[in-house]
């Protein structure tokens, strides 16, 4: 059940070119976890005198040569989960543990607003679960998530303050939303096996009446969006990240529900992020599962449909977790874990469930307009010398 492209093996010498501090730590992966962006900009220039940090040189395309693993799954709300079961954080995720768990990084996208604080705002449906939800997710190996998405505030300025503390406090890395846009355009940054990966969030769905105050500006709380009106944003915060890691991912809220094909609007913001610099591009919001496969040398994956969601058809129950394998700039390959929504919750499928799964994935890649294998140039380091070709599969 693993996608493969051809690599050109080479000779990986050590690179040294730029280096990041970060700060906090990971014991069992000796890495280090940040939520931080930099300045390039000295805030007392003036016009007469402007002064600029240069920017730093790309890191070597492979970087360490080691592979990492990044698993990304659907949309959490939780809904209809009770609070003592939501905060049963040994129990209410240990079917999928496994999957997240054996990933270098894992990440999900909640789709509720976090907290106790509040009032619902006036839409269809608003959705809130308590901060223990972030502790099943961390006792599920979960490493990070997005709030960037139409429910994240939900219970208005006020659900959103308690959000934020709750943040503030590190139960659980989370990314796409901030007290105000560059804290919401900010990057998850982790280090494994020598190897720095960034993730940037943003969401391109918002209620109609509520897009202005929700939208996270200078000095106004609110979430990272990828609307028109505010897509050159991300694209820069694309940009000023790419030079800092070795394998940058986007993870969108975007598409039309219930739709298995991705809309034009998906295939413009891939296009956007790709080009501003993005190794990988995932999505959710569609609530159904759409294509994955390459866009050059690029991964996409247009929907990964639900993770922890009340879902009324089979459609919507059927879903999964997508396992990425990167060395740097390079996709080494991809798994699809197929899952089944039971009881609210993702159970791995196995034998010709598992199979019939990864095929139902694989016939969407068609209209998806992505391809099995990558078709771009390639990357390998400047040093690597000339060697037959071998193929390296995904984890």
């Amino acid at each position: 059940m693993t996608r493969t492209r051809q690599v050109i093996a080479g000779i990986i010498g050590v690179i040294a070119l730029f280096s990041v501090g970060c700060s906090g730590s990971d014991s069992e992966l000796k890495s280090s976890d940040t939520n931080s962006t930099e300045s390039t900009t000295d805030p007392s220039s003036t016009a007469e005198t402007t002064k600029t940090t240069a920017q730093p040189k790309e890191l070597a395309p492979l970087g360490s040569g080691e592979a990492v693993t990044i698993a990304f799954a659907g949309d959490a709300s939780f809904e209809g989960l009770s609070t003592s079961v939501v905060s049963n954080t040994t129990g209410l995720l240990s079917a999928i543990e496994p999957v997240m768990s054996a990933a270098d990084i894992s990440m999900v996208n909640v789709e509720t607003a976090v907290g106790t604080g509040g009032t619902a705002v006036n839409k269809e449906f608003t959705f809130q679960v308590p901060a223990e939800a972030l502790d099943s997710l961390d006792a599920a190996g979960v490493d990070v998530v997005t709030m960037a998405n139409n429910h994240g505030m939900d219970f208005g300025k006020e659900g959103f303050a308690d959000t934020l503390r709750i943040k503030s406090e590190g139960k659980m890395p989370i990314i796409g939303i901030g007290k105000d846009d560059t804290e919401a355009y900010a990057p998850y940054i982790k280090e494994v096996n020598g190897q720095r990966i960034g993730i940037i969030a943003a969401n391109d769905i918002y209620p109609s009446s509520m897009v202005t105050w929700w939208t996270a500006a200078p000095g106004v709380p609110g979430i990272a969006s990828a609307e028109e009106a505010y897509q050159e944003q991300l694209a820069q915060a694309v940009r000023d990240l790419r030079p800092t890691v070795n394998t940058l991912a986007v993870y969108l809220h975007f598409g039309t529900e219930k739709e298995t094909c991705p809309n034009a609007r998906q295939k413009e913001l891939v296009d956007l992020m790709i080009s501003a610099g993005a190794d990988i591009v995932v999505g959710t919001h569609a609530h159904r599962l759409q294509g994955i496969g390459y866009q050059g040398d690029q991964l996409v994956a247009f929907g990964l449909s639900n993770f922890i969601f009340k879902a009324p058809s089979a459609a919507g129950n059927a879903s999964g977790v997508l396992v990425v394998t990167a060395t740097g700039r390079r996709i080494d390959g991809y798994d699809w874990k197929p899952v089944q929504i039971q009881n609210l919750v993702p159970v791995p499928l196995s034998g010709a469930a598992a199979t019939a799964g990864v095929a139902a994935m694989d016939a969407l890649q068609s209209c998806a307009g992505l391809s099995p294998t990558a078709t771009g140039p390639g990357f390998e380091d400047s040093a690597a010398s000339s060697s037959p070709t071998t193929t390296k599969k995904g984890k």
